[in-house]
């Protein structure tokens, strides 16, 4: 059973979606380096993080009192190979609607 459901509904969520993006252009960060965001509260911050370990997204390392975040390639890895594997379909749906359109014309 595929796990992308837990991954999804975890990266529904903006701020966990930000904190991931953030993670993915910056690479491994400590938890303090997202207090900026939104706004968030330590407590809160947390939380989220918490749900993105358990949707299998983040991995968390401990550096003495330190919690340090980095993405899981793998969780990247199954959300693009799922991406891919409708491709053809949304190329062969876009292909449809241009004729459709065309023929308006």
């Amino acid at each position: 059973m595929t796990v992308l459901p837990q991954t999804f509904s975890a990266l529904g969520n903006a701020t966990r979606f930000a904190i991931v993006e953030r993670l993915l252009s910056e690479g491994e960060l400590p938890a303090g380096a997202f207090l900026d965001m939104n706004d968030t509260s330590p407590p809160a911050m947390s939380r989220h993080f918490k749900v993105l370990r358990e949707a299998g997204i983040v991995e968390q390392r401990i550096d003495k009192q330190r919690r340090i975040y980095s993405v899981r390639p793998q969780a990247v890895q199954q959300i693009c190979e799922w991406s891919i594997s409708y491709r053809k379909f949304w190329e062969t749906s876009l292909d449809r609607l241009a004729l459709a359109l065309a023929e308006d014309d």
